[in-house]
């Protein structure tokens, strides 16, 4: 490989090690220069380390302390916005080891993205970048090494420009030991508890890209399609599927049939560890662009003690293939919530089924292995099998995004500017999932923006619940809101300064009386025309609480946020509350009121005339085999007299069931062949030709040749044998020229064209047909001479067998 194709960290080790070394003791300068492998300089070139200087990440998905032999686990290494790396370095070294042998490094590394990773040239052992460029992260699977490696150190270097950082420990440096064999049943879980405030709400998007383009090798083209998806939002103490973990009978469902009942079953069972149940539809096909579907999303939420999210959803069809996430954790280190999380996935085995092909038969797997990802080495007819080696390509991306944070949060260390607030650019709309029992009117166009300026504003638009055909059936709000900013304001506005969103209010100066409360804002982006930025960023007001500050007062907190309006349509009320943070000091009774409450006008409420029950389920199709057609159904609940409705009763769609068989089909037989000798026992032969072949498992073709026995004179032996022969030919011919005369003479006006020459035979060999025609030349007006007609001969040809 040229110079210019290698690796940017490879490259700029061997520009910066001479110069980096200077600073290292004669010891380990003279330790380096004893090994000549390119692993062990790797790493020992190390650079300047700021303390505390966490924008770079190495973390193991789950962040276990533990490892089973054996198993795989997700490793990504990535860069908090807005910094970035070009190149990078990923080794696995058992602890206390330098790294200049083999034997050194534990476990082996699998590329996921060849796109974005390679394994480097000089030290097949460790990971690199496959293009030097801008990038935030990657990601690659790790193996464990056997039962007796003991405790493994994964450590990571970052390029960043000609800049390389390297570190021994702290947030490049990821320890994880060998489990013990006594713990070796016990489900692993994350150690670390969450120490955030609130809660955060997120939404999850997933976006297929397993196609026919993407992955053409035995592509189901009619029975392609993600199954629903199924998850939660969960604590630590309950965990849905894990590698190296045993499917439970809701996973196994959902992995062999795409069904996520039993899932559900088992989640809600959990009720204690679990906050949020993860639904969202499935897809027919698997794939389709944005533009003609969009991407299934589910929104949750996480607090303190349910931190972790978990998702599955089956690949189909296939044995019992999947892709998800196991127990990504939301909080972080500094007691926030994360703001976005992105995933590439690739299917994994859940261990239960033994087949190797999308659609291949029941094979239960017998006893039931662990679950484990997918490898291009699998079986020869794995539609990802490679015999190179080579990874898996993307079957799915997941992208996570935390949309709204509910009350007081507690951060440790402030959140970094992208963790504050949320992108300002509009949400794209999602599917509409309003259940088909919930009938709204339109949208109302969307209102103004609240914000004049370039700080960011709301836009709101209304729809009305004109009917809710079924009660259990929860119906979604009427309300949409959309952040927005003032006219004039966008990022590619070279002057404009992009402020996040205001932090909450702080809490009142004083418990009792006035008081003032602050809110603080970051600057996202200055100008890029470099001119300053204006905006303030802290603004402060005045605050009462417990206007009257005497010992018959109690102390309550400030007014929450108004609820919403208890009507979708007209006058309804809406109400707040607040708490009481401490009685009176004189012991009496506590008169602050701790609710209030309002009128609010919705959208007017109309009479509709079109009131329908639910479309019925699809009928049979209308065939048992080939195309057919399926209809469906529903009614008009509103009374007539309420107006015309034109809205279509009845649907039809075509339906596709397997193809009808199509049996042989034969033409007549031929006339029997004269017999194949002059004289004694010989055989005839009579043939049909196939019309159509079978097709589809119809009946198949019976025989097409028919032989039978004939016998002609005795044959005579002696030398007057061929002069027998000639003479009884002669007479033949004459007895054949006395007949046409005697024709002619009785039908003189019936003349006939010369016998045709014989055709080809019909077949090759085993016994075929040739034909022969006289044509009639002039034909008789009278209505008496209708025996003049066309003459056809046939004759049996290659009757040698095949």
């Amino acid at each position: 490989m040229g110079a210019h194709l290698q690796p940017l960290a490879l490259r700029l080790l061997a520009l910066t090690f001479p110069l980096v070394a200077k600073g290292f003791p004669d010891e380990t300068l003279e330790k380096a220069a004893k090994s000549e492998g390119y692993c062990s300089r790797i790493l020992r070139a190390q650079g300047t380390r700021r303390e505390g200087y966490n924008e770079f990440s190495l973390r193991v998905e789950g962040d276990p302390e533990f490892y089973k032999p054996g198993n795989s686990y997700r490793v990504t290494l990535s860069a908090a916005t807005p910094a970035y790396f070009r190149g990078f370095t990923l080794i696995a070294l058992k602890e206390g080891k330098e790294g200049d042998k083999e034997e050194d490094h534990a476990g082996s590394f699998q590329i996921i993205d060849e796109e974005e990773t390679q394994f480097m040239s000089n030290c097949p052992v460790a990971v690199t970048e496959s293009t030097p460029r801008r990038r935030t992260r990657i990601q690659v699977f790790w193996t464990a090494p056997p039962t007796g490696t003991g405790c493994v150190i994964l450590k990571a270097s970052i390029v960043q420009k000609r800049i390389i950082y390297f570190q021994d420990e702290g947030s490049l440096t990821k320890k994880i030991c060998e489990q013990d064999s006594a713990s070796e049943g016990v489900t692993e879980k994350p150690i670390l508890d969450c120490c955030a405030c609130g809660t955060a709400k997120y939404r999850l998007t997933f976006y297929g890209n397993w196609s026919e383009k993407t992955h053409p090798k035995d592509f189901p083209r009619r029975t392609n399609h993600w199954s629903a998806i199924i998850g939660s939002s969960h604590s630590k103490n309950y965990i849905l599927w894990e590698y190296g973990g045993y499917a439970s009978e809701g996973v196994k469902q959902v992995a062999e049939l795409g069904s996520p009942v039993k899932m559900e079953e088992e989640i809600r069972q959990q009720s204690d560890e679990v906050l949020t149940v993860i639904k969202a539809k499935a897809q027919w096909p698997a794939w389709q662009p944005l533009n003609v579907r969009a991407a299934p999303s589910a929104e949750f939420s996480v607090d303190r003690h349910r931190h972790l999210m978990s998702f599955l959803t089956m690949l189909g069809p296939s044995p019992d293939w999947n892709v998800g996430l196991s127990a990504e954790d939301l909080c972080t280190k500094d007691c926030g919530w994360v703001q976005k999380v992105v995933q590439d996935l690739i299917p994994w085995d859940a261990g239960t089924d033994s087949g190797v092909t999308y659609e291949s038969p029941n094979k239960p797997t017998v006893p039931q292995e662990k679950i484990r990802p997918l490898t291009s080495l699998d079986h020869p007819q794995s539609p990802f099998y490679d015999p190179e080696g080579g990874s898996i390509k993307l079957v799915a991306r997941v992208v996570i995004e935390r949309i709204a944070r509910k009350g007081e949060q507690c951060n440790i260390v402030p959140d970094n500017i992208d963790d504050i607030v949320a992108d300002l650019a509009p949400e794209e709309k999602e599917e509409d999932d309003t259940p088909e029992t919930c009938i709204y009117s339109n949208w109302s166009p969307w209102s103004a923006c609240s914000s004049s300026t370039c700080e960011k504003g709301k836009r709101m638009r209304q729809r009305m619940l004109k009917a809710q055909l079924d009660l259990s059936v929860p119906c979604p709000d009427t309300q949409d809101f959309q952040p927005c900013m003032g006219p004039g304001c966008s990022d590619e506005d070279g002057s404009t300064c992009m402020m996040s969103d205001w932090i909450t209010w702080s809490p009142c100066s004083v418990s009792c009386g006035m008081g003032t409360r602050s809110r603080e804002r970051y600057v996202k982006q200055f100008p890029e025309d470099g001119s300053m930025c204006k905006v303030p960023t802290e603004e402060t007001e005045k605050c009462i609480v417990n206007e009257e500050c005497s010992p018959s007062s109690c102390l309550v907190t400030e007014w929450g946020e108004w609820d919403e309006c208890s009507a979708s349509c007209g006058t309804g009320m809406k109400r707040r509350h607040r708490m009481i943070k401490m009685t009176p000091a004189d012991g009496s009774m506590c008169k602050a009121e701790t609710t209030e409450a309002e009128k609010c006008m919705m959208p007017e409420c109309h009479t509709i005339p079109c009131l329908l029950s639910p479309w019925s389920e699809w009928s049979d199709c209308s065939v048992t085999c080939g195309k057919g057609m399926r209809t469906r159904q529903r009614m008009l609940k509103s009374a007539a007299e309420l107006g015309d409705c034109n809205e279509e009763l009845e649907q039809a769609e075509k339906c596709m069931l397997p193809e009808c068989p199509i049996h042989c089909e034969l033409t007549e037989w031929s006339q029997w062949s004269e017999c194949n000798t002059s004289c004694g026992k010989g055989h005839m032969i009579r043939t049909r030709m196939i019309k159509i072949e079978p097709q589809f498992g119809g009946a198949a073709c019976p025989e097409t040749v028919q032989r039978s026995k004939c016998r002609v004179r005795k044959c005579l032996r002696g030398a007057g044998m061929e002069k027998r022969r000639w003479k009884e030919a002669r007479e033949k011919r004459r007895s054949e020229q006395a007949r046409k005369n005697l024709d002619s003479e009785q039908f003189p006006v019936c003349r006939m064209k010369p016998w045709t020459a014989w055709t080809e035979c019909s077949t090759l060999c085993g016994g075929g047909i040739q034909e022969r025609y006289m044509m009639v030349k002039k034909r008789s007006k009278s209505t008496q001479f209708t025996s003049c007609k066309d003459k056809k001969e046939l004759r049996a040809c290659n009757v040698h067998p095949c």
